[in-house]
């Protein structure tokens, strides 16, 4: 996974690579009167001003006069033209713009005639579930039920290939198990379209061979370690994080109703997530093993953890642990996590959402406070921002997760919060 190209510039313009915390003590006492004061208006204004530059900069200005099929060097949903779209299709939500809509029908269809050849993995965020998940939502906003059933059977035949369904016992481990790549990528697409176009718009009985090759592997990949029933490998590593970590696998399987064995599975294993917290700092650590106590954000740390424990503590109410270490995760959020970089993956958009997160499942008018302060300080901060690297239509300066774009969707859920969902990872 790459970084973003995007940091917050210091005083003589020039980053220094790195992701740790600003001077969090100096940014509060700036910031948090101003973030609060700032009213939904504003908040609007910047967000569609910010989607309507990443239209004209990855879309308008890269066609350049030429065949738009050539255009689509990256078509995903995590750092490419899918981006824009989905960003796009959070305005229409929210403004009710129909050319919003339409923009994003266009971005997706031009996506869409180069898939086959662009697209290597199955995700939401970096394949073909994207593409055919939007594809059919936005079809079916815009009432053509042809196009959707068509997007529909494009995701449902993805759903048949061979590899999401082998498990270790059936001699190999098929595809990765990871969110941005595997098959856990897979399965959040299935859900999302589950959620907005109905439960028999992905049938079950093509899922649940895919979840028990998923809980298969993680049972083959904890082998004898009884303190964690289920463990997965992403290029050798056993990550803990949300993009290609546990965090991200757990977090999918939430959303499927499973069977009490396997669920005692799933509880079993955040338990054993939660105890890896670093002592003095409450953060995660990126990797099991890893002494590094320096990430927190959505892709590493304590971000990533705090949302997905936010989903845990719905799914089983009664075990509280779930619901105070989402809250402790919230904290580190809150004392480290107003970093130098702005996207969702790795930056203060993705932090902000670990606040949205403990509103929704606490109702404390404290976190939307925390999310408006971080969602302030971005505000602040792109007025002077000088992006690198924003020409051409795979460009991460303006992508969803590396760039510009994910400060936009925050904007967007700030204006209400108890409806707002971290692009690609909550439904």
């Amino acid at each position: 996974m790459t970084s973003s190209v995007l940091e917050f510039r210091s005083a003589d313009g020039h980053g220094d690579g790195k992701s740790e915390s600003l001077d969090f003590a100096t940014e509060h006492m700036n910031l948090t009167t101003k973030s609060l004061s700032l009213p939904n208006e504003t908040f609007l204004r910047a967000a569609i001003s910010l989607k309507d530059q990443a239209v004209q900069l990855t879309w308008r200005e890269a066609l350049g006069g030429g065949d738009r099929t050539e255009l689509v060097v990256d078509p995903t949903v995590y750092s490419g033209l899918l981006g824009t779209a989905l960003t796009c299709l959070r305005s229409y939500e929210v403004t009710g713009d129909k050319r919003d809509l339409l923009l994003c029908s266009e971005i997706v269809d031009t996506c869409a005639t180069v898939a086959r050849a662009s697209f290597r993995h199955v995700t939401f965020l970096c394949g073909r579930g994207g593409l055919y998940a939007l594809g059919a939502l936005v079809a079916n906003y815009m009432g053509n039920n042809r196009k959707r059933d068509l997007f529909l059977g494009l995701f449902n035949e993805v759903a048949t290939e061979r590899a999401l369904p082998v498990g270790p016992e059936e001699g190999g481990f098929g595809m990765s198990y990871d969110l941005l790549y595997g098959r856990a990528g897979f399965l959040w697409a299935a859900s999302f379209i589950k959620k907005h176009l109905g439960e028999d718009a992905v049938p079950n009985d093509i899922l649940m061979p895919i979840i028990a090759a998923v809980l298969a592997g993680g049972r083959a990949g904890a082998s004898n370690n009884t303190d964690c029933p289920l463990m997965y490998r992403w290029h050798g590593t056993r990550y803990l994080g949300a993009a290609n970590g546990l965090a991200g696998i757990l977090h999918v399987l939430l959303h499927f109703l499973l069977p009490e064995e396997d669920a005692e599975d799933v509880k079993g294993t955040l338990r054993y997530l939660t105890s890896k917290r670093f002592p003095h700092s409450g953060n995660y650590p990126s990797s099991e093993g890893n002494p590094r106590d320096k990430l927190v954000q959505w892709s590493h740390g304590a971000t990533g953890m705090a949302i997905t424990l936010c989903k845990a503590a719905q799914v089983f109410p009664n075990d509280r642990e779930f619901r105070d270490a989402a809250i402790e995760a919230g904290e580190v959020v809150w004392k480290s996590g107003l970093v130098k970089r702005l996207g969702l993956a790795d930056g203060v958009s993705g932090n902000a959402y670990a606040f949205l997160s403990l509103y929704k499942l606490t109702g404390e008018y404290m976190y939307e406070e925390r999310a408006k302060v971080f969602g302030g300080c971005l505000y602040d901060r792109t007025k002077s921002l000088r992006p690198e690297g924003q020409t051409g239509g795979g460009s991460s300066a303006y992508s969803l997760f590396q760039g510009l774009a994910g400060a936009a969707c925050l904007w967007f859920d700030l204006l209400a919060p108890h409806n707002s969902r971290f692009p690609g990872y909550e439904l």
